[in-house]
């Protein structure tokens, strides 16, 4: 069964044999589940980087404290020229506003923007105008990362080839290559399996593991509920991106 803390876990156990990778956490919803997620991760020797919206349903002090604690770091998951309505100056004080509230709990040098798939504004616009980097963020892994080396693997869409259905959780300056060289999943499997393939291209690269921990849970009536709702968030991402062409 797909998309359960088990499987998680045999993921990560497939990934300690890799040569190097970075897993990153997305808490869009249910910081309890990402908790869950930090405390497993914990008991296997390894660390992650969480990142949290300045919403209700995603932003829980004592939750950031517990996870910072186990040994793992937090960032902001910015999403601000959308909360602004595509004004730049706003969003960037909205920004600087937002991190420093941020920081009064935990340390945070790292951010990344939520991908608002239903919103006409991309939050990454924001720094074609300002630097991230002169506000203390040290590392923005959609800017900053050098995808010539990196693979990047995330759960968007409650699947491994959410690229598919994404409006910008993607890489699409270096989808085609990694589609030509085979780099393509669709259920954890598929990349357990291409992880203990020692010629399997995957090995050729570093590694940023994304996912989304509110998809990450036990089989039952919550699990059908989150599989059967972004099966519908999946058809709506599918109509976004047909009326952007």
């Amino acid at each position: 069964m797909d998309f359960t803390v088990e499987k998680y876990k045999e993921l990560l156990e497939a990934l300690k044999k890799h040569k190097c990778f970075s897993l990153r956490h997305d808490v869009d919803l249910k910081p309890d589940y990402s908790l869950r997620i930090a405390l497993a991760e914990a008991e296997m020797g390894l660390t992650a980087t969480y990142y949290f919206r300045i919403v209700p349903e995603s932003y829980d002090e004592d939750i950031i404290k517990q996870i910072v604690s186990l040994g793992h770091t937090a960032g902001y998951h910015y999403e601000c020229l959308t909360t602004c309505n595509g004004n730049i100056e706003s969003a960037y004080t909205d920004f600087r506003l937002n991190l420093e509230k941020l920081r009064n709990v935990v340390p945070i040098n790292t951010a990344c923007a939520h991908g608002s798939p239903r919103s006409p504004w991309n939050s990454q616009d924001i720094w074609k105008h300002y630097d991230i980097h002169t506000l203390g963020i040290d590392y923005e892994p959609m800017l900053d990362t050098d995808f010539s080396k990196a693979l990047y693997i995330t759960d968007t869409g409650r699947r491994w080839d959410g690229y598919k259905v994404s409006v910008r959780d993607k890489v699409p300056e270096y989808q085609a290559q990694w589609i030509k060289e085979g780099l393509v999943f669709h259920t954890t499997n598929d990349i357990i399996q291409a992880l203990r393939n020692p010629g399997h291209p995957i090995h050729k690269y570093d590694l940023l593991i994304n996912t989304h921990p509110q998809r990450w849970m036990l089989f039952g009536l919550g699990w059908l509920k989150e599989a059967a709702l972004q099966n519908v968030k999946n058809i709506v991402k599918r109509v976004i991106i047909l009326n952007q062409r």
